[in-house]
């Protein structure tokens, strides 16, 4: 499970352009992933190979002055609640401002790893600014500047010690499912109708580092881990900033999964902030079941699911290879079926193919439609392989794997998925230079 790195401090100190220098430049971009709402609040990034989350706070702050100090704590309790790490930025032109003050005070009570930030240090002379941040008790002062990168290098450094300290959660080797989507599509319900008080099968396991986010699942011939998503814990105190919240809540979830159950309500159709949730879930190489919930209240003929079935994949495009099953939480309707195909999911995502099999398929499937020329160049594909990764990754072997195109390998996925059941699971390709 990646580790989440969140950047907190007052409004204008440089959180986003600190957050776009992370996740896109100076670094191997692993995935400037769309949010689950807002495409520029979540993202990917790597520094020395150790790979991380990253969430902005800035962009959720809303309306008049008055009530950003009200926005920044809410979002500061999450953060703390939420992310492994916690960048503090403040800064070093305008100095120490009271709003800083009440922020370190929440954050030296989170006995979370702190990083105080200094930005806009575009200049020596502006260093001397540093000193009055040392008063705050967070420790060590990192000045840097957003705008042109200086000083990342050596915070990143000390970040990502204090990830690789962070000790992992032993979680037995069994399917992990997170039960995602919007708010109120049905989650808590279906979680509910899952793990009735009444039949004594959870047992959740005490937590490492923090509540634990798993619980097990054991019944009807079904062994699995839940992954808490909506309803699972109570809440402290912390009143929801929702549009955030569901955002930390949703990362978290489905980075800890192997196969997420999608939610969406049948009355509203696939949103565009569920095909956001989908893709996040795609982009994290995740397995993906879509579940249609409340499917009683649908007025239904032959033709309904047919119709709903292609709004749907045409949504989600050029992913199609998904399951999608209609249910009633509240009638139990299809829920074990979903819980099924779960499982199926998780076996096509965790299959492996040997090498003699995939060329014995593949190859002549390739010479018979070679990769189209591009420049009088032609592409010869030698040999595949499958990558020992935990998703389905394949390694063409070729002359030229530059001038290969998307299109093509699209095409090539669609032979994988011909051949192989991987129905639900996002297939990765990759060209290397034989």
């Amino acid at each position: 499970m990646s580790n989440i790195v969140a950047l907190v401090g007052r409004p204008n100190v440089g959180k986003s352009t600190l957050f776009n220098r992370l996740t896109q430049t100076r670094m191997a971009i692993v995935d400037p992933t769309a949010g689950v709402t807002r495409d520029r609040h979540y993202g990917k990034s790597d520094w020395n190979g150790c790979e991380f989350s990253v969430i902005d706070t800035g962009g959720y702050v809303y309306g008049s002055d008055d009530t950003f100090e009200e926005e920044i704590r809410k979002q500061v309790e999450l953060a703390v609640e939420e992310a492994s790490v916690i960048l503090f930025l403040v800064d070093v032109v305008e100095g120490l401002t009271p709003l800083d003050e009440d922020v370190a005070a929440m954050l030296r009570k989170s006995g979370k790893k702190v990083f105080i930030v200094a930005n806009k240090v575009d200049n020596h002379g502006r260093l001397a600014g540093l000193a009055d941040f040392y008063s705050l008790g967070l420790g060590e002062v990192y000045g840097i500047s957003s705008i042109n990168g200086s000083g990342t290098g050596d915070l990143l450094d000390p970040v990502v010690e204090a990830l690789e300290k962070i000790p992992v959660e032993e979680v037995e080797d069994i399917p992990k499912f997170a039960i995602i989507g919007r708010p109120n599509v049905g989650k808590s319900s279906l979680i509910n109708a899952l793990i009735g008080k009444e039949r004594n099968i959870v047992t959740p396991i005490a937590g490492t580092t923090r509540d634990s986010i798993y619980t097990r699942y054991k019944s009807f011939g079904f062994d699995f881990f839940l992954v808490d998503t909506a309803g699972l814990r109570k809440k402290g105190k912390v009143h929801e900033n929702l549009e955030f919240y569901s955002v930390m809540r949703s990362i978290r979830a489905i980075e800890s999964a192997d196969v997420c159950l999608v939610l969406i309500d049948a009355k509203d159709g696939l949103e565009s902030q569920d095909v956001n949730i989908v893709s996040l879930a795609i982009r994290n190489n995740k397995g993906v079941v879509i579940l249609v919930n409340k499917w009683d209240l649908v007025e239904k003929d032959h033709k309904t699911v047919e119709e709903f079935t292609e709004r749907i994949k045409r949504k989600v495009a050029p992913f199609t290879d998904v399951p999608i099953i209609f249910t009633s939480v509240l009638t139990k309707q299809r829920i074990i079926k979903a819980l099924e195909t779960a499982v199926e999911v998780y076996k096509n995502r965790t299959q492996k193919i040997t090498t003699s099999k995939l060329n014995e398929l593949l190859l002549p499937i390739i010479e018979n439609q070679p990769p189209p020329a591009v420049k009088d160049k032609y592409v010869r594909i030698k040999y595949i392989t499958q990558l020992p990764t935990h998703y389905p990754t394949f390694a063409f072997f070729c002359n030229l794997p530059q001038y290969v195109r998307e299109s093509y390998m699209r095409f090539l996925e669609n032979q994988i998925r011909k051949n192989w059941n991987f129905t639900g699971v996002p297939i990765r390709i990759y060209f290397r230079k034989k």
